[in-house]
């Protein structure tokens, strides 16, 4: 593909909404002075956070270096210096979004949930009042709704649909139709009474942009809502009384920001970090003010209405200890922000609204949406080369979208690709994406055409947020998510859509590396070796995830080889440690003696050398049970003393746990499904899938010769090259061709036997190099595997084994180096 010609012609189309041509700065100029961290990166989720630019933290650093910041509760210079900076910014955020002082105030937060969730328990809820809200709603606006039925109000999701076209009579209020749900409530507030409909206040919140498909939503619903509930509703008692409006802007207000000036919310929320980067942990809750119905105070409408229970620092004029008595201040910032504010990051917001301001919202606006809708053009036009379409997109029916493409993508066969799949090749090649429902429950069900029935079957099966679980009943449980900031260029994009289309777009040239049943041959030069295959090597991995050590032998037992994986690392959080969120852990090495019966554990970062007896009880301290992929496990913990060891190996406390052995036993899930384990039906030791995994000599030269081929250079220029142990297997075997073990499916080792169980589904773990004395995340090997030992959803490499143990006939059954591997697979 032409870059160039490609870039020649998106310019034709969208030349003037593109790249700031009126600023101090184009696109171009920015992206080399203000990211130059993002030359090898292509991040692509600024729906998630934005990126601060360079300019801005040195302005910040500068700031906080020059000026001394005080805290505001006080009277000194310093902390007069933070009140008129607090002032100032106060001032900058209603600027953004249009609202007069005299209309609006801005309550500074921890974030956009944070604003949230004050609304949410401080509003006047009854058993008399609604709570409506758009399918398409982030969690923690759905979150509210625990407050509103914990107070016997009602609760409903609504379908808001608007016509594409308008008369010219016609204004957006009629084109808007709000479809209800079934109304939720968990105590009956019974039918509403005469006379009681003034005394109920309602509250309708919809995202200004869903942070899901992108779709934005027409600002005059707030007018549709205050003037038109009773239509809107319907006659039920749900929609009488007081209609309070909140727009979450949280996704939608860094290209689009509500105007209130034209459109009166009551409240607005949104975090800084989705504006400009930085800071983080710094939201604001925007307030209308409604002084007209109380004149003698500062209160605002809302502030008034909204019932806070719980006083502090700050928000009291006065308190007397020993007696009820407290009086609080009447500024409505000071009456809900409690404690102190975060006066240091809210000093850093005025030079990020400095880059919003210099490049305006509308630019913003254009220069982002003509990326996404020049991604949504390519991929739709994407096909298989059976005339099949490749992706599917979601929103394309809303008359406006924001610079976010939501969508999944289909196989020839129309099978679904896993959306965890394209995140991962995605970040081998670079790219920083967004995969699964983006918190956004309503949103998701909504496009992918999720049931309730299909929600609680997925939910039965395991599937949570954030798991592995991408593809459940034929459908895929979550979308693939791009989303473009100020700072995005056209060479992202294009970099983007290069790697669908090479990775996911199905000609017969590519078809083996995504085809399950014809993976790749060897590349040229790999020759065909005797068909004759030997055991050459034993790998022992006492502590799970650390180094193992090599024997020429080894005792098999019920649960693999002896000791193997019987130890495990776990945080002070329960989070079991693995190399892929602790890579010091390959520096911990390992030796069993089994003459001695000891464990020998050591770490270039303790001075001594740890020994844990294996069979006395000397140094446990108690048992306990715990659940790690599907199997049950009763451990044993040790002393303190073992565990400040580890501890110091690793840099973070933690603690040392074993494996009792004979009480684990299988856990699957209520509907039977295995989950993650491939081997429930075994005993195991703390291992993922299996017992054993073997990689070949043969299959491991292929790569090395691939990897020469592609040219895959190290971070220090040399040419990778990766050898057995960077695949952390049991058993290494050599002989034969290239991938001939994928075939095998019975094994007979020096007569022991074994069934395989298929291809070990390689991570980003085999990535970690702990060469040089240090720990380097590369993007090989893996990125060369998935190039032509992908297959659904999986890339493959070695097989996973169980050892089928007769103890009738092998009680003292050893493995040795050296052995022959009979197999059987070429014949089934």
């Amino acid at each position: 593909m032409n870059t160039e010609s490609d870039k020649e012609q998106f310019l034709k189309e969208f030349g003037s909404d593109y790249g700031y041509p009126n600023a101090p700065k184009n696109i171009d100029e920015i992206r080399a002075t203000e990211f130059k961290r993002l030359n090898s990166t292509v991040y692509l989720d600024h729906a998630g956070a934005t990126l601060y630019s360079e300019s801005q933290m040195e302005a910040i650093f500068k700031d906080l270096n020059s000026t001394v910041y005080g805290n505001p509760h006080s009277q000194s210079s310093c902390s007069l210096a933070s009140e008129d900076i607090v002032a100032k910014a106060r001032q900058q955020v209603l600027n953004f979004f249009n609202a007069s002082p005299r209309e609006y105030s801005c309550i500074f937060t921890s974030g956009a949930t944070s604003a949230l969730k004050l609304v949410g328990e401080t509003f006047p809820w009854s058993s008399q009042s609604s709570f409506m809200y758009s399918m398409e709603n982030h969690n923690s606006v759905l979150g509210i709704r625990e407050y509103a039925l914990s107070k016997g109000a009602a609760a409903f999701a609504v379908d808001i649909e608007e016509s594409t076209h308008l008369g010219e009579s016609e204004s957006p209020k009629s084109n808007l139709k709000l479809t209800q749900h079934h109304v939720q409530r968990r105590s009956e507030g019974g039918e509403l009474k005469e006379g009681m409909t003034g005394n109920a206040y309602n509250l309708f919140a919809f995202p200004s942009e869903c942070n899901f498909s992108g779709r934005k939503f027409d600002p005059y619903l707030v007018k549709v809502i205050k003037e038109e509930s009773e239509r809107i509703v319907g006659s039920s008692q749900y929609g009488r009384g007081c209609w309070l409006v909140l727009i979450d802007a949280a996704k939608g207000c860094a290209t689009d920001p509500p105007d209130l000036s034209k459109f009166k919310a009551d409240f607005v929320v949104f975090s800084f970090y989705k504006l400009f980067g930085y800071p983080t942990g710094l939201g604001a809750l925007i307030v209308r003010n409604g002084k007209q119905l109380n004149k003698k105070t500062n209160i605002s409408y809302a502030a008034k209405l909204m019932k806070k229970t719980y006083f502090s620092g700050g928000t009291v004029a006065a308190a007397i200890a020993d007696i009820d008595f407290f009086k609080r201040r009447e500024g409505v910032e000071e009456f809900f922000e409690d404690g102190t504010i975060s006066f240091l990051s809210i000093a850093a917001i005025q030079h990020g609204f400095r880059i919003m301001n210099m490049l305006t919202t509308s630019s913003i606006s254009r220069h982002t949406a003509s990326l996404a809708a020049y991604v949504r053009n390519k991929l739709l036009a994407l096909k298989h080369e059976n005339g099949e379409f490749v992706c599917t997109l979601y929103g394309l029916l809303s008359s406006k979208m924001g610079p976010t493409v939501s969508f999944n993508m289909k196989r020839p066969d129309g099978t679904w690709y896993g959306y965890r799949e394209v995140e991962k090749l995605a970040t081998l090649a670079g790219i920083q994406l967004r995969t699964g429902c983006f918190c956004n429950p309503g949103a998701c069900a909504k496009y992918l055409g999720l049931s309730h029935l299909d929600l609680l079957s997925n939910i039965e099966a395991g599937h949570v947020c954030w798991d592995d679980r991408d593809i459940l009943h034929g459908k895929p449980t979550g979308a693939i998510r791009v989303s473009f900031g100020y700072m995005s260029t056209f060479e992202d994009v294009m970099k983007f859509v290069n790697f669908v289309e090479n990775n996911f777009v199905i000609l017969s040239s590519n078809w083996s590396a995504f085809h399950p049943s014809s993976i790749s041959p060897p590349v040229e030069g790999i020759g065909k070796a005797a068909a004759r295959h030997f055991l050459t090597s034993i790998t022992v991995y006492p502590i799970k995830s650390c180094a193992g050590f090599s024997a020429n032998q080894w005792p098999l037992t019920s649960t693999g080889l002896l000791y193997d994986r019987e130890w495990i690392l776990k945080s002070t959080t329960g989070e079991i440690l693995t190399q892929k969120k602790v890579p010091e852990m390959c520096y911990i090495t390992t030796l069993i003696d089994l003459n001695l019966g000891k464990l020998f554990v050591e770490s270039p970062r303790c001075k001594e050398k740890l020994q844990i007896e294996l069979k006395s009880n000397s140094l446990a301290t108690g048992r306990d049970e715990m659940d790690i992929q599907n199997h049950r496990y009763e451990v044993r913990s040790y002393n303190n003393e073992v565990d400040i060891w580890f501890s110091n190996a690793i840099g973070r406390p933690c603690t040392l746990l074993r494996n009792s052995g004979s009480q684990s036993y299988s856990c699957i899930n209520k509907n039977g499904s295995p989950g993650m384990c491939r081997d429930v039906g075994a005993r195991l030791n703390f291992v993922n899938e299996a017992q054993f995994l073997l990689v070949s000599e043969e299959s491991i030269a292929d790569l090395n010769s691939r990897l020469k081929s592609n040219g895959r250079k190290s971070t220090g220029g040399q040419a990778v090259q990766v050898g057995a142990m960077r695949f952390r297997p049991n058993l290494v075997a050599s002989g034969g061709e290239p991938y001939a073990e994928d075939r095998w499916r019975h094994l007979n080792i020096g007569g022991k036997y074994f069934t395989s169980l298929g291809g070990c589904n390689r991570c980003q773990m085999i990535n970690i190099n702990p060469e040089a004395g240090e720990v380097q995340r590369l993007s090989e090997p893996l990125a060369t595997l998935a190039g032509y030992r992908r297959a659904k959803g999986k890339i493959l490499f070695g097989i996973l084994l169980r050892y089928e143990n007769n103890t009738k006939t092998k009680s003292d059954a050893w493995l040795r180096v050296g052995e022959q591997i009979f197999s059987n697979g070429d014949s089934n």
